[in-house]
C-alpha cells in the first residue's frame, strides 16, 4: 500500500497545484487586459487536474478494499497523509505564482497569434522552453503590504470553510465506507453530500466576490496593482482551509454514514 499512497499524495499534490495556479491565468489576463483569452487556457489547467484526478481516484479507493481484508490497516493515518498532499500542492502554488503569472501572460500572448490550443502546444520549440528559466520569480512575502486590501475577514473565513470541505469530499466518502462496510458501496459514491455543501456555498458568497474583485481591476488601474496580493491572500486562505480538512475529515465521514444509514 506504501506505493499506492505514494502515487495518490502525488497526484494530489498536482490537482491542488494546478487548481491553485487558475489565479496566476487570470491575474495574467487582468493585466493583459485579455481575461476571455486567459479563462480559456484554464482548459490546460482543467485538463492536467481532471487526468490527475482519474488516477487518483481508484487508488484511493484501494485503500477501502485493503481495509476491509486487514483490520489493522491504518486508513484514517492513510487519509490524512493524502489531505497532507493538498496543503502540500497549495504550497507549491503560492511558490511557484510569480513565476507562473508571467509564464501565462507570454501564452496569452501567444494564443493571440496561435488562434488555438493546439496550436499553441504544437507551436511550442525546445529553445522556447529553455527561455522560460528567465520568468522564474520567488515570491515575496511582506505581512504589511497585506494590511489594506479590501477583504473581508468573512469572505476570508468562507474561502477557508468552503475549501475545506472541497478538499475533503472525496476523502471523507472513502472514510465512511471503511467505516460503514456494510454500507461501503453507497458511501463511497456519497462525496456529492459534502461537495455539494461547498457547491452551494461557493456558488452564493464566493464566486460573485471573485467576479466583482477582477471586474474592479479591470476597471481600476490603482485597484489593478493590488490584485496580486489579493490572490495570494485568497491562495492563504485556500491553504488554510487544506489544514482545516484533517478536523473535517471525520465528522464528515459520520455524516456522509448516517445519511446513507437512513436513506
Amino acid at each position: 500500500m506504501l506505493t499506492n499512497l505514494l502515487v495518490v499524495f502525488a497526484m494530489t499534490t498536482i490537482i491542488h497545484t494546478a487548481e491553485t495556479l487558475s489565479y496566476a491565468v487570470r491575474l495574467a489576463g487582468v493585466r493583459l487586459n485579455k481575461i476571455a483569452v486567459a479563462l480559456s487556457l484554464t482548459g490546460i489547467i482543467v485538463l492536467v487536474s481532471r487526468t490527475a484526478n482519474m488516477v487518483q481516484g481508484p487508488i484511493a479507493a484501494k485503500f477501502v478494499d485493503y481495509g476491509r481484508s486487514h483490520p489493522g490497516f491504518p486508513m484514517l493515518h492513510y487519509l490524512r497523509i493524502t489531505l497532507l498532499a493538498s496543503s502540500v500542492g497549495t504550497l507549491l502554488a503560492i511558490i511557484l505564482f510569480p513565476t507562473c503569472v508571467r509564464l501565462f501572460a507570454r501564452m496569452i500572448a501567444k494564443l493571440e497569434i496561435a488562434g488555438s490550443l493546439p496550436k499553441l502546444v504544437s507551436s511550442v520549440t525546445i529553445g522556447q522552453l529553455k527561455n522560460t528559466r528567465h520568468y522564474v520569480r520567488l515570491p515575496r512575502f511582506h505581512l504589511s503590504r497585506f494590511r489594506y486590501l479590501g477583504i473581508s475577514k468573512t469572505f476570508m473565513l468562507l474561502s477557508v470553510i468552503v475549501t475545506s470541505f472541497y478538499t475533503v469530499g472525496v476523502l471523507a466518502a472513502l472514510y465512511a465506507a471503511h467505516l460503514f462496510p456494510h454500507f461501503s458501496t453507497a458511501a463511497s459514491n456519497a462525496s456529492g453530500i459534502i461537495n455539494g455543501i461547498a457547491t452551494i456555498l461557493l456558488t452564493i458568497f464566493i464566486d460573485p466576490q471573485l467576479g466583482l474583485i477582477t471586474d474592479k481591476a479591470l476597471r481600476s488601474a490603482e485597484y489593478r496593482t493590488k490584485l496580486g496580493k489579493i490572490y495570494v491572500v485568497l491562495m492563504t486562505a485556500r491553504f488554510m482551509g487544506t489544514m482545516l480538512a484533517q478536523l473535517v475529515l471525520v465528522p464528515a465521514a459520520y455524516l456522509i454514514g448516517y445519511f446513507v444509514t437512513v436513506i
